[in-house]
């Protein structure tokens, strides 16, 4: 065992039988690497990742490649759910570099933490090889590797710095909000995929943020198209191999453009997001299906990532037996063998399961005779195509996909990783709360007090939230994200239940992220004043995975000016804003949640800014509070 043993991640402790001589992040292996004057090899990744559970097999349980990262570096393995600030830095050095962002993350640093050389997956003899030259390199030139490191840490400092002030733009000038939302619009509209729904080729990501700022679109200009958008997209999605048709819930991305082949982890965050965007869109839109996939995805959230306090796990793995998409993939003998013949046949035309198989796995210890799931009628009447009434292809589609979830739930189950993450749970709480207000689906409300209670209690040391909770332990600084998603999130919670206890929490949350996190020049850095452990401060600008921390935090600070009638923080949101005016009016659909906060701080003639860019007014009557079987009544 090395010293990742003594750590709470699932992640890190992957690793901790590895030759490698791992060293958790912090000051002890920086000092080594300082003393002994070696470069740091850092990896970084996360537990539901599938090819960084590639490289841990084939490269860092391969004593060849140990010594040779041994020998030469102080070997450095960070988990970037827990340690988001870590990740984000070098990840952006990555980026810096000319080079393509991806996990697992490879990257070597002096011993000042300054990176001089990165990439993403490499094979072990690829690693091996690197591992040699950079050896050599810094024997020999090791002065100029110092020099690019400082350079690219000042690089990502001053992008930092020039993302506030300079020329004005969309946070500023009058009438440049709506603008900046309509050419983002139009820029969707000519990436939109017209044939599979989503944007652009493959991979393909469902970009709920995208999604969510296209309803806000459409209620503002009343015109269709971007609500067609998002119905589309989300139909694909639901129809195709992303989505789980027998257990519910979405996987992370498509690898192709059709949406059939995931790399196969659930993530929390995905799909709390989407959680959301399916009730928007039901809201927006009236269609029912919506709201039916909406608690498809809440079935499985509650089902699977609910822990026993209430909190929600990080998410479930891609691979299964150690191979990629096991525990998901279908052969025609093993549905026969579930259903019996005629529905077997039935059902395999209704989702695809062939003899030859639908995917080509990248595992070689998984035939290709597997397929994934998908729905394949598209728009077409699917008793008609299979010559049968509708009403006996609907029972056969019910019945089986139960029958064979019941059986998938027998074989071994991808792991989980069950830490808790502050701000992923504020995204969930929030989505929980709207969409069970929204549905009419009281039990999401409770489940998302819940988690609330779980995390202002467990994650809440000397004033300050914590990021991650494992095991009984509380640990890490909360970054901008924490508190932001989780301040976000509360004021959803208040919404659905008109408790004051919720709308406190979060007004303390964001008072402290403002102290904590906020830029003299406008927006939120994502680390603390309080934590040192990274070379640089950053500024997130996009949304990605998950949506921009300063634009969340912008809407937050609007939605409490609204509550609290605090005209302070509505400033405050329209000048973080302004920071990233230079982006707004170059790529402004790049930045779709920030998009959303100008539509709050420009909103239509009688809307109301406590919405918070959610679909349809939620602030409930002061005197009021939805029956959700709690005994505490709204003071």
């Amino acid at each position: 065992m090395n010293r990742l043993a003594g750590e709470k991640s699932p992640y890190l402790l992957q690793h901790r039988s590895n030759p490698v001589d791992w060293y958790p992040w912090g000051d002890e292996a920086f000092e080594r690497a300082a003393r002994e004057d070696k470069p740091v090899f850092l990896s970084i990744g996360y537990a539901a990742c599938h090819w960084c559970h590639v490289m841990e097999r084939e490269s860092f349980g391969d004593p060849s490649v140990a010594e040779a990262l041994n020998t030469r570096f102080v070997c450095v393995k960070v988990d970037r759910e827990e340690r988001p600030e870590v990740d984000g830095v070098y990840m952006a050095a990555l980026h810096a570099m000319g080079r393509p962002g991806g996990w697992p993350l490879t990257m070597w640093l002096t011993p000042c933490r300054n990176p001089f050389f990165g990439a993403t997956y490499l094979p072990p003899d690829t690693l091996k090889g690197v591992a040699a030259s950079i050896g050599e390199l810094w024997a020999a030139k090791k002065g100029e590797l110092k020099a690019s490191g400082a350079a690219v840490i000042e690089h990502l400092g001053g992008l930092a710095g020039t993302l506030s002030g300079g020329r004005a733009g969309a946070g500023s000038r009058p009438g440049a909000g709506v603008e900046a939302m309509d050419r983002a619009f139009e820029a969707l509209s000519e990436s939109f995929d017209e044939r599979h729904g989503g944007f652009g080729g493959a991979p393909k990501f469902p970009q709920p943020a995208t999604l969510g700022f296209l309803l806000s679109h459409a209620r503002r200009t009343g015109r269709g198209r971007g609500a067609a958008m998002v119905v589309k997209t989300l139909r694909g999605m639901a129809a195709g191999g992303i989505h789980d048709h027998l257990g519910g819930g979405f996987a992370r991305y498509s690898t192709d453009d059709e949406w059939l082949v995931p790399h196969f982890e659930k993530m929390l965050y995905d799909n709390a997001q989407l959680l959301r965007v399916c009730a928007e869109a039901h809201c927006a839109t009236g269609e029912a299906d919506l709201a039916d996939l909406a608690r498809d995805i809440a079935g499985y959230v509650l089902r699977d990532l609910r822990l026993p306090g209430g909190a929600f796990a990080c998410g479930e793995d891609a691979d299964s037996e150690g191979i990629e998409g096991k525990f998901y993939v279908w052969r025609p003998e093993e549905v026969a063998a579930v259903l019996g013949g005629p529905d077997a046949a039935v059902f395999c035309r209704l989702y695809d399961v062939t003899p030859e198989g639908n995917w080509e796995p990248h595992e070689k210890g998984l035939p290709r005779d597997r397929s994934i799931l998908r729905r394949r009628e598209g728009a077409e009447d699917p008793g008609a195509r299979l010559g049968l009434p509708a009403a006996e292809v609907r029972r056969v589609d019910a019945e089986g996909r139960r029958r064979l979830f019941e059986a998938r739930s027998l074989r071994v189950r991808p792991l989980r990783d069950d830490k808790v993450l502050a701000g992923w749970n504020g995204l969930m709480i929030g989505a929980l709360a709207y969409a069970g207000r929204a549905l009419g689906e009281p039990g999401w409300v409770r489940a998302a007090a819940k988690a609330a209670g779980f995390v202002s209690t467990r994650l809440m040391k000397g004033g300050r939230l914590l990021r991650r909770w494992r095991d009984g332990e509380a640990r890490f600084p909360g970054v901008l994200e924490d508190y932001a998603f989780l301040a976000d999130g509360l004021l959803d919670l208040y919404e659905a239940t008109a408790k004051a206890g919720h709308l406190a929490l979060s007004r303390g949350l964001a008072r402290d992220m403002v102290e904590l996190f906020a830029d003299e020049g406008g927006g939120f850095f994502t680390t603390g004043r309080d934590d040192s452990e990274v070379p640089v401060r950053l500024k997130e600008m996009g949304d990605g995975a998950l949506p921009s921390g300063n634009a969340v935090a912008a809407r937050c600070l609007i939605r409490l000016s609204a509550f609290c009638q605090d005209p302070s923080l509505l400033a405050l949101a329209a000048k973080t804003a302004g920071a990233f005016s230079r982006l707004l009016d170059e790529r402004p659909e790049s930045v779709p949640c920030l998009l959303g906060v100008l539509d709050l701080l420009h909103p239509s003639k009688g809307e109301d800014a406590a919405r918070g860019c959610r679909g349809p007014t939620c602030r409930p009557p002061a005197d009021a509070e939805i029956d959700l079987g709690l005994t505490e009544k709204a003071k």
